[in-house]
This record gives structure tokens, C-alpha cells and sequence, in this order.
């Protein structure tokens, strides 16, 4: 497919990356990607699972076919890599039944924390485009609308002279779901963690329309970011672009105050 190295398959537990998008993490690595066409990476924690080269699946990890999630993202690469296959990415939402689990998991009643929040549950896109890259010089994936409107913002504002950049944009629920189990693992109750981090499938990061945006010389995700000349910009601007600030002082959400988390609205 014409867009292959500029789109990221999603499948519940497992990624499909462009094999020249991801780091290296050692020489080892350097070779298998200077090599693979793509890459089964793990969503949990970024580890990198198999390798599509030219001579065939190159599996990273021992016990590939045991790992959790590894028979949808094999007949993902397949329909990826078939020749009969010249049509667009998948499209659509994937099931959130491994979200379920993991909330259960968790000891999240999902139900009352959306009373609670008014958080709608947000199913993640079964692929993603590069939309850029972040401040961090990592892959930025986004839906395909809010990578064009982002991307059509971000140019908009450099014609001001506003520098906007991205911190961050999608998420997966696994991801998420990891940061929670690692906190637990530290001792910190789940009251206490759902006080800055949003429950696993509650993040506007997993529908791939949310980003965080800063601009240099202000600290990432930082309250300050509203004195900057690129909040201005974005307060007057950003709607002409579908924008919106998600979390606003004193939001409904009891989500705190949030300047610099900007989703597109759908």
C-alpha cells in the first residue's frame, strides 16, 4: 500500500510499525530495523515482538506464539503484506473487550467512574497516520482528520510566528492500563492515581484526535503554558481548525485545569 510507512495498524494488545519509525535501542536492534519492513511491538511497554523482513517473520521475544494478542496481529501483518491487498488500512474502532478485563483487573467499577466523571469510554482506531513528530522527535500518530487539521494549524500559527509543537497524541488503553498497574505495584491506591491520570478508556489520547501542544521555552503539560504567546494564538485560532480546549478551569469532569491538552471535535 501506497501510505504503508506512514500508518500504524492497531490491534488490541500489539502495534504494527513502520520498521524506519522506531528506535533503536541497541546495535541488535539497529540491524533488524535497518532490515524490517515492519514491526509487532507491544503496547503495554514498547517491546518490540517480531520483525517482517524480506526472508520472512523474525520473532524478537521467545515463545512469539504465546504472547498475548499475537493472533490478530499476525493476520493483521498478513492482510498488510499480501499482494492482493491494495486497499486502505482498516477502518473503524477496535472491540474494547481486552479494556473490560483490564479494568475488572484494576478493581475500576468502569460504570461509576463515568457517572462520576461524565468521561465518555473512547474506543481506540484500528490505524493511525504520522501526523509529524513530537518535541522528543518520537512519532506523532493521530486519526486522519486531526493530522491534517493539525498539521494545517501548526503551519497557520508559524505564518504568525507562533512555534506550536506537539508533546503528545495518542495513547493506547494498554498503555494506560500499565502506568495504573505499575503505581499499585509502588503501594499507591487507585483513588489516589485516578487523581492525575484518567482511567484506563477515559483519555480523549486513545480515540487519536486528542494531542498535547507546547511551545519552546515553556515546560511540557505545565499550567504555565497559558502565558505563552502560543495559548494566546490558540484561544483565538484553533476553532477555524475543529479544535477545542478539553479541560477548561473548573470543567465538569473534575479533571484538573489543562491548557495544553487540545482534542478535535467529532
Amino acid at each position: 500500500m501506497r501510505n504503508t510507512p506512514h500508518v500504524l495498524i492497531n490491534t488490541p494488545e500489539i502495534e504494527i510499525w513502520p520498521g524506519s519509525l522506531l528506535r533503536a535501542r541497541s546495535n541488535h536492534d539497529a540491524r533488524i530495523l535497518a532490515r524490517a519492513s515492519h514491526v509487532l511491538r507491544r503496547k503495554r511497554d514498547g517491546c518490540y515482538l517480531a520483525a517482517q523482513l524480506r526472508s520472512g517473520l523474525m520473532p524478537l521475544v521467545s515463545r512469539l506464539p504465546e504472547e498475548p494478542g499475537i493472533e490478530p496481529a499476525l493476520a493483521a501483518l498478513h492482510a498488510l503484506q499480501s499482494q492482493a491487498s491494495r486497499i486502505p488500512p482498516p477502518a473503524g474502532e477496535l472491540p474494547l473487550d481486552a479494556l473490560q478485563q483490564w479494568l475488572e483487573q484494576l478493581g475500576l467499577d468502569s460504570e461509576g467512574y463515568a457517572a462520576q466523571t461524565g468521561l465518555p469510554l473512547i474506543a481506540e482506531p484500528a490505524h493511525l497516520l504520522l501526523a509529524g513528530f513530537d518535541r522528543y522527535r518520537r512519532p506523532l500518530w493521530l486519526t486522519r482528520t486531526a493530522a491534517r487539521g493539525w498539521q494545517r494549524m501548526q503551519q497557520a500559527a508559524a505564518r504568525h510566528g507562533v512555534a506550536l509543537e506537539a508533546i503528545s497524541g495518542y495513547r493506547s488503553h494498554a498503555y494506560q492500563t500499565a502506568i495504573f498497574e505499575r503505581k499499585l505495584s509502588r503501594g499507591l491506591a487507585l483513588e489516589q492515581i485516578l487523581t492525575v491520570n484518567a482511567a484506563p478508556g477515559y483519555s480523549e489520547h486513545h480515540g487519536g484526535n486528542a494531542l498535547d501542544i507546547g511551545t519552546p521555552g515553556k515546560p511540557p503539560a505545565e499550567e504555565s503554558f497559558e502565558h505563552s504567546a502560543a495559548f494566546a494564538w490558540l484561544q483565538q485560532h484553533a476553532g477555524a481548525f475543529n479544535f477545542h480546549l478539553s479541560y477548561p478551569r473548573d470543567n465538569p469532569h473534575g479533571i484538573v485545569y489543562e491548557p495544553w491538552h487540545w482534542c478535535l471535535r467529532t
